[in-house]
């Protein structure tokens, strides 16, 4: 099963590989993605672990659930360089 969270943004690739990581731990996680852009964790598990329980360790982790109605659409800012340009 898969298991969604909306989190706030992680810029820090170190931070995202420790939480990865940590995840990995739990009893029952067998998979986890982040999507640093849009603020997403996504976990895929047995139900070894509880939704609930996995959202605890992101708290621990530092990165509390953001609740479906304070979500927010990612802000893009056109004006900062992209590292698409550098394909160009």
């Amino acid at each position: 099963m898969y298991s969604t969270f909306l989190i706030a943004k992680s810029e820090c690739m170190t931070c995202t590989n420790k939480t990865l990581k940590s995840l990995g731990t739990l009893r029952g996680v067998f998979g986890a993605e982040i999507d640093q852009i849009n603020g997403k964790v996504v976990v895929s598990h047995t139900d070894e672990v509880s939704r609930e329980e996995i959202a605890e360790a992101l708290l621990a982790l530092g990165y509390p659930e953001i609740p479906n109605e304070q979500a927010q659409e990612p802000e893009i800012n056109y004006n900062e360089p992209s590292i698409w340009g550098c394909a160009l």
